[in-house]
């Protein structure tokens, strides 16, 4: 039975790692000793694989699962289109819903000791009309983990994100910094936002560095 809260990837905008650090944390917690799934709940640029939308992303994330589950469990809304979600379920004439989502996770909340959820896009991306990632997160109960890409402006966005999931009621528990800039000197602004975050840094993510470093300084984060 799980008894642990879900943890939610959320960035600070898109292609960012958020993937990459879902997949090293459900490693990583696997490392634990515990059974471990992953969600992407929506996902756009999506293709047909066995006459269905299947998500690259969400494919890696069925495979770190502990356990085997159907794919549409991992992923209930799949879109080609890479756009926004709210936008692809317009063009697609599909109403997202966070109904299905909750109930894919009580799926593999009921098999496994916890479960890692990636969000889409930033944090303020809408789902539909009224809704956003706010409303996946409360309705999950989920602990949220920022990414935050390394690049000109991240102290800005990193700030404004974590100011608005608390604003908006949820928990941060930490923050990952991810190097996705060659050129980019991040030492400063790493500190910078590590002065103004309440919330851990969990991990630094050197740029082009591997899965594997990224899976054991998350290790030693969860030991603790």
């Amino acid at each position: 039975m799980n008894t642990h809260y879900p943890l939610f990837i959320t960035g600070t905008d898109t292609e960012i790692g958020k993937t990459w650090c879902t997949l090293a944390l459900i490693k990583a917690l696997q490392q634990q000793g515990l059974s471990v799934a992953g969600m992407k709940p929506i996902a756009t640029g999506c293709h047909v694989h066995a006459g269905a939308l299947h998500n690259e992303d969400a494919e890696k994330i069925l495979a770190a699962a502990s356990v085997h589950v159907p794919y549409e469990w991992v992923n209930p809304y799949s879109f080609v289109p890479p756009i926004s979600p709210h936008l692809a379920a317009e063009q697609t004439r599909t109403c997202i819903s966070i109904e299905p989502i909750v109930k894919a996770y009580q799926n593999l909340a009921e098999l496994t000791d916890i479960v890692v959820v990636e969000g889409v896009g930033g944090w303020r991306v809408p789902i539909n009309a009224q809704q956003g990632l706010r409303e996946i997160v409360q309705s999950l109960q989920a602990r949220v983990i920022l990414v935050v890409g390394l690049r000109l402006g991240c102290i800005n966005h990193a700030l404004l994100s974590a100011e608005t999931i608390l604003r908006d009621g949820c928990q941060l528990v930490g923050w990952i910094a991810n190097e996705i800039d060659p050129y980019f000197e991040v030492t400063d602004s790493v500190a910078s936002i590590r002065e103004r975050l309440a919330a851990p840094l969990l991990a630094h993510v050197p740029y082009m560095s591997s899965e594997m470093e990224l899976q054991a300084d998350l290790i030693e984060r969860v030991k603790r």
